[in-house]
């Protein structure tokens, strides 16, 4: 068994959750243990959600479809990827993912899953974010890491940026200078920041060669809100 404390508690648990673990074809069982746990009890982050799982989970299914990957694993880690919430802004972001490798360690030890197995989840789960800078070493841990990026990019990625920047009470824009010609940018004051900052960037470094190839498609969506934003709010000069 499991043992709950303070910091593990099981969330969510409404009927829902059983119904959302059939979209894990062939794991349905694994995922209607784990999904349990996959939220943090005290998080009320819309953009790491159910519905963020489900996307991860799609993306890497359609990765692993071509690339090969071993699916329990992959399961695993994409269902307790997030199970710690850290928010963006707390110093302890960089952790976050760090922090989820632990509990997920801890709950599928408290499954019975052996150590290889539990440490392969880790990896993948620790090397996923983008804060904490650490280069994925498994087939499955490029896939969680890709599958992740994909959800921040294209236009769910436009949605969830800005999203996330009124959660964190940002403006949308420096109305001064939109495109960052004359200052530095601050995504954490503007959500069009956040595009050059770090979206914009994210398909460059693309682990398998169709999670590249679908991030070429997202980032052509990206780019084109980007600029047509900007379009409708820097003044001409006539």
């Amino acid at each position: 068994m499991i043992q709950a404390d303070s910091n593990t508690q099981p969330h969510p648990t409404s009927d829902a959750v059983q119904g959302f673990s059939q979209q894990f074809v062939g794991y349905e069982a694994l995922a209607a243990q784990l999904l349990p746990w996959a939220i943090d009890a005290k998080s009320t982050d819309g953009a790491h959600d159910l519905a963020h799982i489900a996307r991860v989970w799609m993306n890497a299914k359609r990765i692993a479809e071509v690339e090969g990957a071993d699916l329990e694993v992959l399961v695993a880690a994409v269902i307790l990827h997030d199970c710690v919430a850290v928010e963006k802004s707390s110093p302890l972001r960089s952790q976050a993912s760090h922090l989820a490798a632990e509990r997920a360690t801890a709950i599928l030890t408290g499954l019975g899953w052996c150590k290889d197995r539990c440490a392969l989840v880790a990896h993948a789960i620790e090397a996923h974010s983008f804060s904490a800078g650490i280069a994925p070493q498994t087939q499955e841990a490029c896939i969680v890491q890709d599958a992740d990026r994909l959800d921040a990019i294209g236009l769910i990625g436009v949605a969830r940026c800005f999203y996330t920047a009124g959660r964190m009470q940002s403006q949308l824009y420096d109305v001064a200078d939109p495109k960052a010609v004359q200052r530095e940018l601050q995504d954490k004051a503007f959500a069009l920041d956040h595009f050059p900052s770090k979206l914009l960037k994210l398909s460059e470094n693309f682990r398998t060669g169709h999670g590249a190839a679908l991030a070429k498609q997202r980032h052509r969506l990206l780019k084109d809100f980007y600029d047509g934003f900007l379009s409708e709010v820097v003044i001409p000069h006539f």
